[in-house]
């Protein structure tokens, strides 16, 4: 077992594992790419959904009082489609991330407004809230700590270093 290395973390002490430190590892680089696909792949299949019945998403955006809502519903299925692709595939999955963050925050204002509901619904929409919390911390870890090496990104720096 390797040693701890201490670092610090602002002004306080912190003891990192030697193993705990390596983002090199093939171990490491495959849970990245096993968490970015699952992580992504709702929002491709949301997205992709979203843009080929966007009818039905226009019409739900306008019942929740969404302004411009045919223009947003293709923006919205745009970025949640395209961010969720950047994501999976390891290319450019940081900014890919960081705008599914901005995308999932608006969607769980508007969708899931549990604080105005009560009894079954009300936790229903607070669960579903609290999965896109979870969601949104997926995808900031994804922001801090990219792709890993088998993203696209990933394959293009070893060609090119």
């Amino acid at each position: 077992m390797t040693a701890n290395r201490a670092e610090t973390v602002g002004s306080l002490p912190l003891a990192v594992p030697q193993a705990d430190r390596r983002a090199d590892s093939p171990g490491v680089d495959a849970a990245l790419l096993l968490g970015r696909i699952l992580l992504g792949a709702i929002f491709v299949m949301s997205g992709y959904g979203k843009l080929t019945g966007l009818e039905g998403f226009t019409a739900s955006l306008q019942s929740q009082g969404v302004p411009f809502a045919s223009v947003m519903a293709v923006l919205a299925g745009a970025l949640e489609f395209t961010g969720g692709l950047l994501v999976v595939l390891g290319f450019q999955a940081r900014l890919g991330a960081l705008c599914l963050v901005v995308f999932t925050i608006a969607a769980t204002l508007i969708a899931h407004r549990f604080w105005e509901l009560d009894g079954a619904a009300y936790r229903g929409q607070q669960i579903q809230f609290s999965k896109n919390l979870s969601i949104i911390g997926g995808l900031l870890y994804v922001a801090a700590v990219g792709a890993g090496r088998f993203g696209l990104d990933g394959l293009r720096h070893r060609r090119i270093g």
